[in-house]
């Protein structure tokens, strides 16, 4: 029983001696975890605003592409342009391209949204591109134009000019 009681008594010594953390030490914890968390929100909201403008070129470059699948079935003698958002255009492109949506707004399309086809005197068809978003504009003179570097910012009036992009 003697044996018994100082195991007891030992126990409980060793449990005296342990501590957990104190009040100081946890706050430090959770500064840093803010810190980090900061860090990481700023760092994630530059990585979507990368993938929206992303997101814009493959629109341009799909619109190019319907705009190729129309003039092979659909040769064109004379500067035609083909629409899929606004008024701007003559032959309607929504049958190629279903659904273009400007990535910078919620599930609303772009303001305008057409290809300028130009009949070379080769044979071959050159394609600009104008899509005007909510936020940026894309108008490339080529197809090989159609770059995120060709962005730039739409101005509230939505006239399709700005600065800036990138």
């Amino acid at each position: 029983m003697l044996e018994k009681m100082k195991m007891i008594w030992q126990d409980a010594k060793q449990l005296k001696d342990e501590r957990g953390l104190t009040l100081v030490e946890l706050l430090v914890v959770v500064v840093i975890l803010g810190i980090i968390a900061a860090i990481a929100v700023v760092a994630i909201g530059g990585i979507i605003e990368n993938s929206k403008k992303d997101a814009m070129v493959a629109d341009a470059k799909q619109m190019v592409s319907a705009a190729k699948l129309y003039t092979a079935s659909n040769p064109v003698s004379a500067e035609t342009t083909m629409k899929f958002a606004g008024s701007t255009g003559t032959v309607d492109g929504t049958q190629y391209v279903d659904n273009l949506k400007d990535p910078f707004t919620d599930n609303s399309t772009y303001t305008t949204a057409y290809v300028t086809i130009k009949p070379a005197t080769s044979g071959k068809y050159t394609y600009a591109v104008n899509v005007v978003g909510s936020k940026f504009t894309l108008a490339a003179d080529n197809e090989s134009a159609v770059k995120k570097a060709t962005l730039s910012t739409t101005q509230s009036a939505g006239t399709g000019t700005g600065t800036g992009g990138n």
